[in-house]
């Protein structure tokens, strides 16, 4: 054995200088979205309430957000969060959410996968059966049941904040597309959903047509923000904008009623279901008298994923009829990292090739 090789067995352990700025994060999955929980490290964000600390974080440190999620410490898919105090009391935590194009109102798949980590980091007192977390996202209170078997989670889902249709069968012309029907919903994120059974397209739902989702999604998207007027919630100016497009479509697996392809933020493509998306497509299903409550649906995504969904009760929300969803999934951990940040490292701050 050489000397040197000797040293590299020894010596596995690196030490950053004073001045680098050291973060540390637990990085899971949710039916293969990716999901960076940053848990240390990160400066203090100010404020009273998570919508605050969104917009502390936006105006102050936003080029932490690229560095950890653009390359080279991630990629164009990455999402991210970071775990806060709750809006009151009657809260257990808050959590913003991270992505390529910045901060998003609310996120499923990091619902589950916190839920996950809560129990897993024994974060509360863990019991067998039901474990409930109250958790304060920018678009309202969340509430999870993770559940447990043997001290082993076995599944998450959640109650997502009041979610309504704002219009079904509207029309937009999308420039290589022609005329498109789509329905309009919101789930803690507004959605253009477009279903591949009522629109004519040469791509399907599979990886093979990945390149052409983007594209096309974000066509769908642009177009429908410049037409359409009604992505205006009743009550928060800050969740005012269409997140994204999710296009639907026959289920690969027939024990599955469908499937979803969401295309959100900068052209990112989840690789779960997306729980949002579903939680507005559950107000869609009530809409059009195709799902009542007690029922349930299985949604699979592009990476064969499920996410079930269900209708828990009804609201009166400002001007809307509004669904209480109920989203079922899974989350698994994949690895803890302490990322390092060099002031002297010209792309310290992040960059993307897509």
């Amino acid at each position: 054995m050489t000397e040197t090789y000797k040293n590299i067995l020894a010596k596995t352990t690196f030490t950053p200088n004073k001045d680098w700025l050291q973060i540390k994060t637990i990085d899971m999955h949710t039916g293969g979205e990716p999901l960076r929980v940053i848990v240390s490290g990160f400066p203090e964000l100010k404020g009273n309430s998570v919508l605050d600390y969104r917009r502390y974080c936006k105006d102050n440190y936003d080029y932490l957000r690229t560095a950890l999620m653009f390359e080279p410490r991630g990629h164009a898919d990455m999402y991210g969060c970071i775990l806060l105090p709750p809006n009151d009391e009657e809260g257990d935590f808050g959590v913003i959410f991270l992505h390529n194009e910045g901060y998003s109102t609310m996120c499923g798949h990091a619902i589950i996968a916190i839920s996950t980590l809560a129990v897993e980091m024994n974060w509360i007192e863990v019991k067998d059966g039901e474990n409930i977390l109250k958790i304060d996202a920018p678009c309202g209170r969340i509430t999870s049941f993770t559940q447990v078997k043997n001290g082993k989670v076995t599944g998450v889902r959640f109650h997502c904040v009041p979610s309504f249709v704002v219009g079904l069968d509207r029309t937009v012309d999308v420039e290589g597309l022609g005329k498109l029907t789509y329905d309009l919903a919101y789930g803690g994120a507004f959605y253009a959903y477009v279903d591949m059974r009522k629109n004519s397209f040469d791509f399907d739902l599979t990886p093979n047509s990945y390149r052409a989702l983007i594209s096309q999604g974000m066509a769908i998207k642009e177009a429908v923000m410049k037409k359409d007027k009604g992505i205006l919630h009743p009550f928060e100016n800050d969740l005012s904008f269409l997140y994204g497009t999710i296009f639907i479509g026959e289920a690969l697996d027939k024990a599955n009623h469908n499937r979803n392809v969401c295309i959100f933020a900068e052209g990112e493509v989840d690789r779960s279901p997306t729980g949002s998306g579903v939680s507005g497509r559950m107000a869609i299903h009530k809409a059009r008298k195709e799902l009542d409550f007690g029922e349930k649906m299985r949604i699979e995504s592009i990476t064969d994923s499920v996410f079930t969904g269900s209708i828990v009760s009804e609201a009166d929300y400002g001007p809307f009829t509004a669904v209480i969803p109920e989203v079922e999934g899974t989350a698994n951990i994949t690895g803890m990292h302490t990322f390092v940040i060099d002031p002297e490292d010209p792309m310290k701050n992040g960059f993307i090739l897509r």
